[in-house]
């Protein structure tokens, strides 16, 4: 697809638009168009006498439509929001597909209606969602409704707060969705004591830079890959690092993605509550067999039941439960099958997330595209229909990249059993220290938006054979907060 920019910067926004359409395919922006383009979109803006016309045209096949609009000359934004919404209305008729979050395309759809809550009010912010931004009523009412669940949360919050996050970027085997930075136990077996020798190390001095600068630690979250994926000696010698280090007592949430069932068993289940800690997930993602084979799993339905039942056993009454949307050979009935035995077991938390193609992933490399938008739009409203019947609500939300139909990722919870972590991950809300491969430190300061990162090696070769050049970055922690006067 080729994406021509005329007399504008606008480049940014129209090609998030065009990707809502084309999430697979690639996007070649040029100022002309080349001669005989079969498929293109042409973007223009013309400004002269105080006044400026936006115009685009979109030609797929032998389909083609046009839009242009005239407004005063002078507001950029506003010329980039009325170009972006042109060029939307003209892909809706060409496509006949409407996407429910229309132009908006950022990762955090309830951050934004949160800072529009608190400038202009709570209608003022839906009626620019619907008006301004074309997203669907159901959807500006799910933003609303996670914006307003999160202030509770965030109020827990301090100047002095911070999260740890221990990062765990290893799994039994490759799931075909994903393209995160993780790596078969079996191939990198090799690495592993180095790896949590070195971890333990990141901790330490993690640890020893907050105290210094008097901050609280509120929550603890391992994620990865599949933290669990490590043996019994090793999570426990990662856990009582961090026991070691820092004052798990006082903690608001301690989490670990268990995930796989293949990973767990009652002796872990037995190290992580004697570590403290307080939440974990086992995550289907599909209770059908066929559709786990499929993504590349090695566990069953049943297994992902049994160990519930284990962790339950284990004495753990916080679990979330992952499902996805749109997973390759799944159907609307099945999905809705996974939704219904999750609700069946009652875990406090059930996230429901929407595949995303990413392009390291071996399905978009494969060429397979995954279910259709509109099956996996039935999906998402099945699940929030049910999930709200069930005493869930919904308490926050992220998007992705090349999500099918671009739509999003979901936390429901039970009344007072949100997780903590991902609200104050994902609405930044105040700074988060990071451990292991692949992990980010982000800075935040307390006084003003402010984000700052720090970036470890994201493969746990490098994250080994480079650790003093990480350990070194740490030192910015100090220095972020001592320019904060801190």
């Amino acid at each position: 697809m080729i994406l021509s920019v005329l007399n504008h910067s606008f480049c940014y926004e129209t090609e998030n638009v065009l990707r809502i359409f084309f999430p697979l395919e690639k996007i070649t922006v040029v100022p002309d168009l080349p001669p005989e383009t079969e498929n293109y979109a042409l973007t223009v803006r013309k400004c002269e006498n105080g006044q400026c016309t936006l115009f685009c045209a979109v030609l797929l096949g032998d389909k083609k439509e046009k839009r242009e609009k005239t407004i005063p000359d002078g507001d950029e934004k506003e010329q980039e929001l009325v170009l972006a919404q042109l060029l939307y209305e003209v892909l809706t008729a060409l496509t006949g597909y409407t996407p429910p979050w229309g132009i908006l395309t950022g990762v955090r759809p309830s951050k934004l209606m949160r800072s529009l809550m608190s400038s202009d009010g709570e209608e003022a912010a839906s009626r620019y969602f619907r008006d301004k931004l074309f997203v669907s009523p159901e959807k500006t009412a799910l933003a609303r409704s996670v914006a307003n669940a999160e202030d509770r949360i965030i109020a827990l919050s301090t100047p002095e707060s911070y999260s740890l996050y221990v990062s765990i970027p290893f799994c039994p085997t490759r799931c075909s969705y994903c393209s995160f930075v993780s790596h078969s136990i079996a191939q990198a077996k090799k690495l592993m004591p180095d790896y949590v020798r070195l971890l333990c190390e990141e901790l330490k001095m993690i640890a020893g830079i907050a105290n210094g600068l008097g901050l609280k630690l509120e929550t603890i979250y391992f994620g990865g890959g599949t933290p669990t994926s490590l043996d019994e000696r090793e999570l426990a010698t990662v856990t009582k690092a961090v026991a070691d280090c820092f004052d798990v007592s006082a903690v608001r949430e301690y989490t670990i993605e268990a995930g796989r069932p293949d990973t767990l068993n009652p002796e872990k289940l037995k190290i992580m509550k004697d570590a403290g800690v307080t939440r974990i997930s086992v995550n289907p993602q599909t209770f059908r067999d066929e559709v786990l084979q499929t993504i590349g799993r090695r566990h069953t339905a049943q297994m992902i039941v049994d160990t519930f039942g284990e962790a339950r056993k284990a004495g753990f009454d916080t679990i979330n439960m992952d499902l996805i949307a749109g997973l390759p050979g799944d159907s609307f009935e099945g999905f809705c099958d996974s939704v219904e035995k999750a609700i069946a077991l009652s875990p406090e938390n059930i996230t429901v997330h929407t595949l995303a193609l990413k392009r390291a992933s071996s399905l978009v490399t494969g060429g397979e595209a995954g279910t259709a938008a509109r099956e996996t739009c039935r999906m998402l409203s099945f699940a929030a229909d049910a999930l709200t019947q069930n005493g869930y609500f919904p308490y926050y939300m992220y998007r992705q990249s090349k999500s099918v139909g671009n739509n999003e990722n979901v936390g429901w919870s039970r009344e007072g059993q949100e997780c903590l972590y991902n609200i104050y991950m994902m609405e930044e809300i105040h700074t988060v220290l990071a451990a292991g491969g692949g992990a980010v430190t982000k800075l935040k300061s307390p006084y003003e938006n402010k984000i700052e990162r720090i970036f470890n090696f994201k493969y746990p070769y490098e994250y080994i054979s480079r650790f003093g050049e990480q350990a070194e970055r740490k030192n910015r922690i100090t220095a972020f907060y001592e320019e904060l006067g801190k």
